[in-house]
Order: C-alpha cells, then sequence, then structure tokens
C-alpha cells in the first residue's frame, strides 16, 4: 500500500509534528485508517480483495466488503445498527429507525425496527440487546442471499466502450416482513440491499406482495430511514446544514443536467425522537428519507408485486473535491456501464438523401462514426407512413454500408398537442404549469401512442440512435380522464415508469439514447455536459474559452463518455456570420480549438451543420484531431483530474489518468492569452499509480523523465504558445 509514513525517531517540534499530520490528512492520496481495518490499497486505484460478501453472526446479518460495513440486527425484528464506513472508521448511524415504511390503504405501517432507545444522539452497543420489537410494525420472517441480477439487458456490439461489465459483482440481501393486522394480511413487505465488490457503495430499495385476495392501495412508501449524526451544532434556524460524508441519489432521477438538480427522491428531515440536539426548535436535518413527495398510489392487484425506485448510498473517505467526485464516477462507471459507450457523432441539419449520404461519406473520411439527424432536420419519427419509413430505412442501410450508424431527435416536452393531451395543473384545472409551460402527458393515450410510434420508428428503420428530449416526467398532470393514470398522485410515477421501461427496451435493441435529462441509471448513454444554449451564439473565441469552462465544471461528477457539449458550425439561436464556422476554411483554427479541447477532454459535441468538411485543407484538420483522438481513445476516455479552470487570465487544463493502462495520463493545457506561457506546472498525479519518477511523452516523441515529490506530485515545465494548446502523454 502506498501510504506516506513518518519516521518516529525523527527528532520534531510538537508543532512541526501536528503540522506534517494536518498535511498528509488534506492530501488526496492519503486516509484516515481506523483500527483493525481491512483496508490494504486504495480502491480508487486498485479495487482487488474488496469483495462483496453478506455474513451470518448470530442474530446479526452483515454486509461487508472491506469498504463498507452494514449491519442488520434481525431479532426480535429486523433494524440497521451500523452502517459504517471502514476506510475512515466513521460510523454513519446515531439512532435506530425501522428499515421502510409503507403506506397501504391510507395508513402507514413501519418495516422492522426497534424500540426502546433512551437516547438518540448516539448508540450504544449494549443497550442493542435490551430493544424490543414494535408489534404494530412489519415483522422479520426470513432472509435470501444471491448474486445481483442485471437491472436491463446491455451488452453492445456495435460501438466503443470501456466496460469492464455488463453487470456489477456483488451480493443481493433479501429481508422479507409479513404483518398480522387482518386489514394487511397476506401482503408481504421485501427490503432489497446490494453490496458491491471493489466500491463502498449499498443500495436499497423495497417491493411489494400482494398475496392476498383483495386489491390494495400503495398510497406511499419510505424506502430507506437513515439516523446519521449531525455535522453542525447550529441552535437557531439554518437555511443550508452540512451532509454526511457520502453521496445518496436513487435512479429516481429527471428534471436536471447534475444528480443534484435532478434528484427528486432524496430528502433531509429532521428528527422528532431526537429531544437532546442541540438546536432549540428540534429542527436539525439529520434524518435521511428515501420517498416520493407524491404518491404513488399504485392499484396492486392479487398475485403481482410492486417495486420502489433504488437508492444508492456511497461512502466518501475524503471532504477533497476530486477524490470525492472520482468516487461518484466510478459508481457511474459500475452501475451505468452503458454509460460508457462514446461514438463519435455529428450532428446534420438536413434529411435530404443526397446530403445525408455525402454526410455518411464525409464520416467514413475522416473517422467519424456516427450520424444524428438533429432538430430542425426534418426528420419526424413519429410519421410511421410507409413512404417515411422506407426513407429513413434506405438511409440507415446506406450507412451501415459504409459501417456508420445513423440515428435522429425526437420531441416530446415543451410543445402542446391538445387539451385533453397535455398535462393539467393541479392549480388551475387547465392545461399548463409543467417544467416548460405545455406538455403533453405521457401517461396519456396520445403518450403511450407516442412511444409506440418512435418504438415502431426504430424497429423499422433499423436507427442505431434516439436523440430523446422529453418526456420530463416530473410534470404532475391532475387530469383523471388520461388512460394510464388515475390522477394527480400517481401521475409522476406512472410517466417514470412508462419512461423507463422504453429506455429498458432501447437498452436491448442496443439504440444508443441521448437525453437531456439524468437517466443514466434506467439506460441513458448521455446528457448535456451543463450550458446555456445562447451561448453558442456569442462569438466564436468566447464560445471557445466558455465551452472548456463547460467541460471543466461538467466532469466533476460526470465521466467524459457521459456528456455532451456543442459546436454551432451553422447560425444556433442568432448570433451570424461572428459566431459560426461555416464555411469552415475560414475558420480553421476556431475549428481546430473547439475539436481540440472536445476531443482532448473526451467530450462528444454536437457538430451541428451540414457537413464535416468543405476543403482539402478542413478534411485534413478533421482527420488529424480524429486520429490524435482514437490513438488515445482509451486515456482520453478515462476519469479527468481538473489543474486549472479557464478564467481568460492564464494557462488552464486538465489531465486523464488511468492506473490501469499502459500511457497512465494525458495533460491538456491552454492558453488563452496574446502571450506565450513558459510555466512550472504542478501535476497532482497520485492517481496515476506512478510512484517515484515518471516519462513525459511529447507530440514530437520527446521523452523526458521527472521525480514525484513526497505528495506524488511532479514539477514540469511547460511553454504553451499564445492562443494555443499542448498536450503530453505521462507513462
Amino acid at each position: 500500500m502506498r501510504i506516506l509514513t513518518l519516521n518516529l525517531k525523527l527528532k520534531l517540534t510538537e508543532n512541526m509534528l501536528k503540522s506534517h499530520v494536518l498535511t498528509i490528512l488534506l492530501t488526496a492520496s492519503t486516509f484516515c485508517f481506523a483500527q483493525n481495518t481491512k483496508v490494504s490499497t486504495d480502491w480508487l486505484l486498485n479495487t482487488n480483495g474488496f469483495t462483496a460478501e453478506v455474513i451470518e453472526k448470530g442474530k446479526n446479518i452483515v454486509l461487508d466488503n472491506g469498504l463498507v460495513h452494514r449491519t442488520i440486527r434481525i431479532a426480535p425484528n429486523a433494524a440497521t445498527v451500523e452502517f459504517k464506513n471502514i476506510t475512515t472508521g466513521e460510523s454513519m448511524l446515531r439512532s435506530i429507525k425501522p428499515e421502510a415504511e409503507v403506506s397501504i390503504n391510507g395508513k402507514a405501517y413501519a418495516v422492522g425496527g426497534l424500540l426502546g432507545l433512551k437516547e438518540h444522539g448516539y448508540l450504544l452497543e449494549e443497550w442493542i440487546d435490551d430493544l424490543t420489537a414494535d408489534p404494530n410494525a412489519f415483522q422479520y420472517v426470513k432472509h435470501h442471499v444471491s448474486e445481483i441480477k442485471p437491472k436491463l439487458n446491455w451488452n453492445t456490439k456495435k460501438r466503443y466502450h470501456t466496460a469492464k461489465n455488463t453487470v456489477p459483482k456483488g451480493k443481493e440481501l433479501i429481508l422479507q416482513f409479513e404483518h398480522s393486522a387482518e386489514e394487511v394480511q397476506g401482503v408481504l413487505v421485501n427490503v432489497h440491499y446490494e453490496i458491491y465488490d471493489g466500491i463502498p457503495l449499498v443500495s436499497k430499495w423495497i417491493s411489494i406482495e400482494n398475496t392476498s385476495n383483495a386489491k390494495i392501495e400503495i398510497t406511499g412508501f419510505k424506502s430507506e430511514i437513515l439516523a446519521f449524526p449531525e455535522l453542525e451544532n447550529f441552535v437557531e434556524p439554518s437555511k443550508r446544514w452540512r451532509r454526511p460524508n457520502m453521496h445518496v441519489e436513487s435512479d429516481y432521477s429527471f428534471g436536471g443536467f447534475s444528480s443534484e438538480e435532478s434528484e427528486t427522491s432524496i430528502f433531509w428531515e429532521y428528527d422528532p425522537e431526537y429531544t437532546s440536539q442541540v438546536n432549540w426548535l428540534m429542527k436539525t436535518e439529520c434524518l435521511l428519507v428515501s420517498k416520493l413527495e407524491v404518491g404513488p398510489n399504485v392499484t396492486l392487484a392479487p398475485n403481482s408485486t410492486f417495486e420502489s425506485f433504488h437508492t444508492y448510498e456511497l461512502l466518501q473517505d475524503s471532504s477533497a473535491r476530486e477524490r470525492s467526485s472520482l468516487g461518484t464516477r466510478k459508481m457511474y462507471r459500475l452501475l451505468a456501464p452503458w454509460s460508457t459507450e462514446n461514438p463519435i457523432f455529428m450532428h446534420l441539419t438536413t434529411t435530404d438523401p443526397k446530403k445525408v449520404k455525402n454526410a455518411i461519406d464525409q464520416c467514413v473520411d475522416t473517422g467519424y462514426e456516427m450520424v444524428i439527424l438533429s432538430f430542425g432536420s426534418g426528420l419526424n419519427m413519429e410519421d410511421n407512413s410507409q413512404k417515411n419509413i422506407q426513407k429513413f430505412k434506405r438511409l440507415a442501410d446506406y450507412a451501415h454500408s459504409k459501417g456508420i450508424e445513423l440515428g435522429g431527435y425526437s420531441l416530446f416536452s415543451s410543445r402542446k398537442i391538445s387539451d385533453s393531451v397535455d398535462v393539467i395543473d393541479k392549480e388551475t384545472g387547465k392545461p399548463g404549469g409543467a417544467k416548460f409551460g405545455n406538455a403533453p402527458c405521457l401517461a396519456s393515450e396520445w403518450g403511450h401512442g407516442y412511444l409506440e410510434k418512435i418504438k415502431h420508428f426504430l424497429d423499422k428503420t433499423g436507427f442505431d440512435l434516439l436523440e430523446h428530449d422529453g418526456p420530463y416526467p416530473g410534470d404532475y398532470c391532475a387530469s383523471t380522464n388520461h388512460k394510464y393514470h388515475k390522477g394527480y398522485e400517481d401521475s409522476q410515477w406512472e410517466q417514470w415508469n412508462m419512461t423507463k421501461d422504453f429506455y429498458h427496451w432501447l437498452k436491448e435493441k442496443d439504440i444508443y439514447l441521448n437525453a437531456p435529462d439524468f437517466y443514466y441509471l434506467q439506460g441513458s448513454n448521455k446528457c448535456g455536459i451543463g450550458y446555456r444554449e445562447v451561448n453558442w451564439s456569442l462569438p466564436r473565441e468566447q464560445q471557445i474559452i466558455l465551452g472548456r469552462q463547460n467541460i471543466y465544471d461538467g466532469t466533476w461528477e460526470k465521466t467524459p463518455s457521459m456528456a455532451w457539449t456543442f459546436v454551432p458550425l451553422t447560425e444556433y439561436h442568432g448570433g451570424g456570420a461572428e459566431a459560426t464556422l461555416e464555411p469552415l476554411n475560414d475558420h480553421l483554427d476556431s475549428y481546430r480549438a473547439h475539436m481540440a479541447q472536445n476531443y482532448g477532454s473526451g467530450v462528444q459535441a454536437c457538430y451541428r451543420g451540414p457537413r464535416l468538411y468543405d476543403t482539402e485543407a478542413t478534411k485534413k484538420l478533421v482527420i488529424e484531431q480524429i486520429s490524435h483522438y482514437k490513438k488515445y481513445r482509451d486515456l482520453l476516455n478515462s476519469d479527468i483530474i481538473h489543474l486549472r479552470r479557464p478564467d481568460g487570465r492564464f494557462w488552464d487544463g486538465f489531465m486523464h489518468v488511468n492506473p490501469q493502462s499502459n500511457d497512465k495520463g494525458l495533460v491538456m493545457l491552454f492558453n488563452p492569452t496574446s502571450k506565450m506561457i513558459k510555466e512550472k506546472v504542478k501535476l497532482p498525479l497520485y492517481y496515476t499509480g506512478l510512484e517515484d519518477e515518471i516519462s513525459i511523452l511529447d507530440k514530437d516523441g520527446n521523452s523526458r523523465k521527472v521525480k514525484l515529490n513526497r505528495d506524488f506530485d511532479a514539477m514540469v515545465e511547460v511553454s504553451i504558445p499564445a492562443k494555443n494548446y499542448m498536450w503530453f502523454v505521462i507513462r
């Protein structure tokens, strides 16, 4: 294990020793280890040895992989009594809560849990044996352990990706509960847990089986309730509370380009049982609850099963942003391996067959892999006429004959269909009030028909990609006349399930999915990097630096393959000739700058226009950029270490790292100023896995060696030309 050690024989003063220890703790390459820890290496560098287990120990069932440890006491009822970050030794619990809560026919029931704690601010081990079961709760009956099963079917044979496995490796534990009350007899509640190999991650969800002879109404649920220790002791009310050192999200996420802005089911609440807290109103937000804000209000027929969304809890061992976000990115690579697919595509603004074929031929010439018929191109996937199907099937066949994939754009949201179809506002009882004003309700008969039309079009044409603008199921619908939902309370849940099923279908068909929404855990391949569309109407020079800021900011929690950015080859939202690259040969410097920072980051851009090149000089430029990208493709699709954010005043840049590859890193440095920059740049190389010395290989093939310091940093002299960039490889 690569741990910095202190030579205790050194005669350091007390202050010097404290300073040295603090320095060690603050570096991203070191950890605070708990006593009796199993950690022998850094899981972000090497996951070997961290194998998930479910262990039965007397009254306890333990989920453990050497990084995270969750203990569930199963007698006299089941409840989590320990949730521990093994790397840091930190316990995530201060109290014991039910394992879940379900509301059936309008009445709430705890699932599991233990009663009798005299204190909820901390938990002593010796208290646990004296706790009792809640007679009004669902009671633990039995459990089952199995290997993790796939959530959807994905195994692409078409396109480039970096996924190691199609299904995460690990264990699933299912605890089953039942109730003696007559009104819920025959109702079984299953609480599911998954623990994964090589990552401090646990997931949790519930399923409800109705084995009775009567229908039941599931009016609400809480699939996770965790009482974590508060990190701040505000006496007065606070506008923002510090969260525990963990990343939590669910696969019920939508309505944004990042996990934080699209998370709709994770709530941080106060704990009314915690009466010894410092906050005088007892409103400390120290209770994690995973639930729906509204609904689901599902009618569960006899002999059928309801399943909740899945919550994912990633324990973090550092407050350093880069290290924490590297853990999140590793989680996405594990849970959504399809998001590592990253085809090289262009956005074509026409469906004229001659021009489409010309674009396909240009892709062949330059090394591109996919053509997307863009918004405004004339593509209408809802037109299932034989004429329309045949037109695009011929184009797809032509593309496939050339080794190119073809797909296109479909708009669902942000449009009005009719008063009988559109989302109904609860407050007004009229259409409107959706996120983007008017939007159709997916759970209407029209919405169901829309999905069937898109599926038919994709099936019959052989299209390889869908760019899906919608359906944003965050839009509640108060209609009581739509065929596939009953009213307001179940509208979001039903639309989400329809979207989820459709996206799973796309994965089964190996159809790539771009969606401007956070559906990665349900099958989406790519979402926007995060940008304001009208910024692509600014002058070219501004677009380039702003675009690089988008890349820098958007790759903290996303891997390069998870995002797209934009390049307006033709006018987009205005801006005129000053904002566009066409004619391409007249703006080669700007075209090159866009490509260098996009392909250099591994982030694909929507190069939106009628062609990729217009002259031999332009063609040569595109070929050079794509050839470079493909030469280092695995490395450029590896994680980014953020070096310096673009501000226009000095150099900026980022570095790809991959300790498992032969080339361990690739550095991209940019100079937006009008003068040459000569500088010693500090490169944090811990995540390359290199320890003592590195070789730097420049674009001309020249190599030099540089020593690493004790923090695994290297000081490297660089010269970056004015208004230009440089790159080099680390071995």
